[in-house]
């Protein structure tokens, strides 16, 4: 299967705290008292992170999920393997990812956990409405090329590009 993405959208390290301090403000402004944080894995284990702590939630845990597979992790699998779950029905919990792409995944978190407040920093409009609150959304062709993805390495000026032609 090939992926349908037409472009990339690179997140530095900077953006994505940023990106993340404004979901947290957008959060303080619900007035909700949420008592603890769920993780969804892997991508959101970052953006929990920094919420918490802006937040000041000491109670964090994770639901793990696998929805990608492939070389880059670009292929969406037609099924949400969970590996983890978290007790309840989401009452008093904040469930924070990076991004909701298809809503494949946030479909059946949200099943487990209907209570839940469900908050991404990212989202593509086939999966928007299946959280509470985000912060940027992207097209549905684009790939999120997050930090912890990529490697700082060489860049060849263009001039030599042209010169190898």
């Amino acid at each position: 299967m090939t992926h349908p993405y037409r472009q990339d959208f690179f997140v530095s390290w900077e953006e994505l705290h940023r990106d993340t301090r404004i979901l947290c403000q957008a959060l303080l402004d619900q007035q909700t008292d949420w008592h603890g944080i769920v993780a969804i894995t892997r991508g959101g284990l970052i953006p929990a992170a920094i919420v918490a702590r802006e937040l000041d939630i000491r109670l964090v845990d994770t639901v793990c999920v696998v929805s990608y597979a492939g070389r880059e992790g670009r292929e969406q699998t037609d099924e949400v393997r969970v590996l983890k779950q978290v007790s309840g029905d989401g009452t008093g919990l904040l469930l924070i990812d990076d991004l909701v792409d298809t809503g494949q995944t946030a479909s059946v978190i949200r099943t487990m956990l209907p209570k839940a407040f469900f908050a991404t920093v990212y989202a593509k409009p086939d999966g928007r409405s299946q959280v509470d609150l985000c912060v940027r959304e992207v097209t549905q062709d684009t790939w999120i090329r997050f930090p912890w993805d990529m490697a700082l390495d060489f860049a060849v000026p263009l001039v030599e590009r042209v010169r190898q032609k």
